[in-house]
């Protein structure tokens, strides 16, 4: 640092030209007005051109500071959607109804065709099930979840080669309502016998309620009256 050095000062705003030193430690800075102000040398620091007046040193500031990005305001269709309709109950559905369904994917072709198989719920209950195939005493989960009331539900695709393990079937159901009072239903478990020959015959798969296309149904209960056999 020599005279003639243009300085700023580092606790406090404003700066200027050193005009002289006092001692070894006291330097003295000559502002714009011409008045000489003495600083501890450790309070000032040498610059260039630099602009130290208060509006440049704010504004140094301001640029330093980290930029917080403004929150965008999701637009209503960017929000997820939460609501979910309340089930729509219909008359008489308050008796339970369920069936097994298998309806062919090509009924043009239906000696050859895969098929598929559905839940059906024609209730007002939800109905949480265990569909399983028994071999020799020994059960083998197929499928497990819930249907909806008054819906049906996919369970699976399968083959004609498929049919030798599906012959004797275990399905299982438990009936409850969400967020309202029902009356308590008791837990169906039977077991449905499948007759892989009918999957043969064109005029065992039927018109029905629950399909566009003709379907084999059997019935697991029907107006709170089990069908099949009793487990």
């Amino acid at each position: 640092m020599k005279i003639g050095d243009k300085v700023r000062f580092v606790s406090e705003v404003g700066g200027g030209r050193v005009a002289g030193f006092q001692g070894k430690n006291i330097v003295l800075v000559e502002d714009a007005d011409g008045f000489q102000i003495p600083m501890q040398m450790a309070d000032v620091v040498v610059v260039e051109d630099e602009d130290y007046s208060t509006a440049h040193l704010v504004e140094s500031k301001l640029k330093a500071a980290p930029v917080v990005e403004e929150e965008k305001e999701e637009e209503p269709a960017d929000k997820p959607i939460s609501f979910k309709a309340p089930v729509e109950e219909r008359k008489g559905g308050n008796l339970l109804s369920a069936y097994l369904a298998f309806v062919p994917m090509d009924p043009k072709a239906l000696s050859s065709s895969r098929l598929e198989s559905y839940l059906v719920n024609d209730s007002n209950y939800y109905l949480r099930f265990v569909l399983m195939s028994v071999e020799n005493n020994a059960c083998r989960l197929r499928a497990t979840g819930e249907v909806e009331p008054n819906t049906k539900l996919f369970i699976e695709e399968f083959g004609r080669e498929d049919l030798n393990g599906m012959e004797r079937l275990n399905v299982q159901l438990l009936a409850y309502k969400r967020e309202k009072p029902f009356l308590l239903k008791t837990p169906v478990d039977v077991k449905l016998r499948i007759d892989g020959v009918k999957f043969y015959k064109l005029h065992a798969f039927e018109e029905n309620d629950f399909f566009e296309q003709h379907a084999l149904i059997y019935p697991i209960i029907e107006q709170d009256r089990v069908s099949g056999e009793r487990s």
